[in-house]
């Protein structure tokens, strides 16, 4: 008995130890971490809208209203004289857990660009959804992604239909299409209500290019993603 207990008392100490290394090593990578999602937004943003001047904050007022889907983030890009469009970072279930893209909508109500800034899926075949050198549609040498830059929200974004799928990776197509609609849908719907000049209250922060390059000044924070 006693030797159960001087064993139960070293197992609990060995299993503390792990704890408060693991801890230790959390608060040491994290800043780490935090930084270079910051950095891969920031330059996604300027990818999607290489004209803008500025992106500002509306994540306060725009939400997705659709289940399994989240927005982490939203901003109102504009360029020096006007509105450009919006950009929605959006969260999903995709074949290998979470991932997270971040979708353009121009003023036109069409996609300005997709990027991937998180995704899990299996190697060589959902990943190939983020590898540049691989075309849904040889011919063209269009990817995953670059089928979806120029579509208007009005198509019906069916895959294997008007959006082409990976090999192999239908889950993965999927469910990324269906990220990519539901923030189309409503960037869409949030610029058709706002005023014509296209901006909103005056206390969200703006932030300008020049700045989304220092670590020490993010883009914004996030509210709270075959």
């Amino acid at each position: 008995m006693k030797g159960n207990v001087k064993l139960g008392v070293i197992l609990a100490i060995f299993a503390a130890a792990g704890c408060a290394s693991l801890a230790v090593v959390y608060s040491v990578t994290k800043p780490a971490i935090e930084m270079q999602s910051q950095k891969a937004l920031d330059e996604s943003l300027k990818e999607l809208f290489p004209e803008a001047a500025s992106f500002e904050d509306i994540s306060s007022t725009l939400a997705s209203k659709t289940v399994g889907v989240i927005f982490e983030q939203a901003f109102l890009v504009k360029s020096s004289l006007a509105p450009l469009g919006v950009a929605i970072k959006a969260t999903g279930s995709s074949y290998g857990g979470a991932a997270k893209l971040l979708v353009g909508v121009t003023l036109t109500r069409s996609i300005a660009g997709v990027r991937i800034l998180e995704l899990n899926d299996t190697a060589g075949l959902g990943m190939n959804a983020k590898n540049p050198s691989y075309f849904v549609k040889k011919a063209d040498k269009i990817t995953f992604l670059g089928q979806f830059t120029g579509k208007f929200l009005t198509e019906a974004f069916e895959v294997k239909k008007d959006v082409a799928a990976i090999t192999a990776a239908t889950i993965t197509s999927k469910s990324l299409t269906n990220i990519v609609k539901v923030a189309v849908d409503a960037g869409a719907a949030w610029l058709e209500n706002q005023p014509a000049t296209g901006q909103v209250a005056p206390e969200q922060p703006t932030v300008a290019p020049a700045q989304l390059s220092a670590p020490a000044q993010p883009l914004a924070q996030a509210k709270g993603g075959k």
